[in-house]
């Protein structure tokens, strides 16, 4: 007998899985509520490492090409709303994160690490459908802005 972890398959032209989270300012962030426009979920070990700093920053520093693709991002970590809401103030950011110290979207995401708390270093491309469009595995955290422009121009020229 086989079971599932989550009611959803997560795969590329699948359902985004939908879900409620705290945003680092405390406030609640409903998946549901981005259905058209791009949504960019990118998942990050732990705030304030340098990885994930590095991370956060090139996506701060691209974020006016991301939006201009009528895109966001929200940056994901099993961090506390406290963690995450420093580490925003910390680098200036200019982009949502989300506190999952739950572990509970990251599960959803299959983004969790094996034997420890914390999420793997992946980033989802959901279209206005939210419907799951590309997801990067292992990805380079100074590159992913760049490579999150690239894949959000391809996907929306494709549709054309």
């Amino acid at each position: 007998m086989t079971f599932k972890l989550n009611a959803f398959e997560i795969k590329v032209n699948g359902p985004a899985p939908i879900f409620k989270i705290q945003t680092h300012e405390g406030l609640e962030f409903d998946l549901s509520s981005r259905k058209g426009k791009w949504t960019v979920l990118y998942f990050f070990p732990k705030a304030e490492t340098p990885g994930c700093t590095k991370q956060a920053c090139s996506f701060r520093d691209s974020i006016k090409k991301i939006r201009a693709l009528d895109a966001d991002v929200f940056g994901v970590s099993t961090n506390n709303v406290a963690e995450q809401a420093a580490f925003h103030k910390n680098h200036q950011l200019n982009f949502i994160l989300l506190a999952d110290d739950k572990i509970e979207v990251t599960k959803m995401y299959e983004a969790k690490m094996l034997l420890i708390n914390y999420s793997k270093r992946w980033t989802y491309i959901i279209d206005p459908q939210l419907i799951i469009r590309e997801i990067k595995k292992d990805v380079d955290p100074i590159a992913d802005a760049q490579q999150v422009i690239d894949s959000i121009t391809k996907l929306k020229a494709e549709k054309l």
